[in-house]
């Protein structure tokens, strides 16, 4: 029996959808634990190899063990730098202290997992991202790789090439005279043997090592094209979202953040194509693990985190010096405001 159209229609078990007259959105939200998030920024600025899971449950026991103790100093170096991860871990949410202590089992596996999640990612895009841009920052300026590189493969990287070789040949070895060994595989490099690259004008002085560590130009591009935006790297503004830095509020360079990026560009200028931790042919794990022991040596000098925060955070820096204008408005509302509530109660 056709419908009636005179007959006023009934809402039945319809229910009304919102902003019927908008385009609405192509694809339907999706939520990610921000957990995830907080997971990215742990393993470029904390530790980026760890087994989260590992990490809190040994740092669950050492909390314990350290009440006994009493003191810290007592333990030894390397349980020590593991208890100061896990309290990072601890540190990168207001509610993640409550989510770890008490929690089971399960609650905990899944904490860890999720942060997991997010740290192989953020390692994962940025081994992509930086593969094509590497390419760019070796390029003599007003000249030409011979033969060129394509920013979209890896096979004639590393060794196999003038121009990635000489930057991965180990500090302190003459590229001239070990070439065409390295290139053999005659010579092999290991992951503590590190690389020219990390030295400020690829130059470096065997009686002075530390002399120019970590402050290479092709390390600072890569840290700002990670952390502010890939536009920074050119000293320009163009970025149209926020970089890593300024989502979590980063401003100040950290160890963990050196280590991750010169791991990131040893990576990007080497052969291989995909980033293992087994891999021995690029040894990344050794490199990671032995330049972060080095920066988070207590006896060693923090001169390093210090210059590249200068260049990455200019505008933190002089914001942190800069002295207050007693004369602004702000300033003379405050005074002012003080100064009544002084009038007030010595009226009273």
């Amino acid at each position: 029996m056709p419908p009636d159209r005179n007959r006023s229609p009934s809402p039945g078990s319809r229910i009304p959808i919102a902003n019927a007259l908008s385009q609405g959105p192509r694809k339907k939200a999706s939520f990610q634990d921000p957990l995830i998030g907080f997971g990215r920024h742990f393993g470029r600025t904390v530790h980026a190899l760890c087994r989260i899971h590992a990490v809190i449950n040994n740092g669950l026991i050492l909390e314990a063990e350290l009440i006994d103790a009493g003191s810290e100093e007592l333990m030894p170096f390397d349980k020590r730098f593991e208890l100061d991860v896990f309290r990072k871990i601890l540190s990168l949410t207001p509610s993640m202290a409550d989510r770890i202590y008490g929690a089971s089992d399960e609650e905990l596996l899944n904490v860890a997992d999720l942060l997991q999640k997010g740290a192989s990612g953020a390692r994962s895009d940025d081994t992509r991202s930086l593969k094509g841009a590497i390419i760019e920052w070796i390029v003599p300026k007003g000249g030409s790789l011979s033969p060129p590189l394509s920013r979209h493969t890896k096979i004639d990287r590393g060794f196999r090439h003038e121009g990635t070789g000489a930057l991965l040949c180990p500090a302190g070895m003459d590229w001239k005279d070990n070439g065409e060994k390295l290139q053999s595989g005659e010579l092999l490099v290991r992951g503590d043997e590190w690389p020219i690259f990390l030295y400020q004008g690829y130059t470096y002085d065997v009686e002075d090592p530390w002399s120019g560590a970590f402050r290479s130009t092709l390390l600072l591009n890569a840290f700002k094209y990670v952390f502010t935006s890939p536009s920074s790297v050119e000293k320009e503004t163009k970025a149209t979202r926020s970089g890593n830095a300024r989502i979590h509020g980063m401003t100040s360079v950290t160890r963990a953040s050196i280590a991750y990026i010169a791991t990131q560009v040893r990576f990007a200028l080497s052969s291989s194509n995909t980033f293992s931790r087994s891999d021995l042919l690029t040894d990344s794990e050794r490199f990671y693990t032995t330049v972060l022991a080095a920066l988070h040596d207590p006896d060693e000098q923090e001169e390093y985190s210090s210059i590249m925060h200068r260049q990455v955070f200019p505008g933190h820096e002089e914001h942190a010096h800069r002295s207050a204008n007693p004369k602004t408005a702000l300033a003379r509302i405050k005074a002012k405001r003080a100064a009544l509530k002084l009038a007030q109660a010595n009226h009273n």
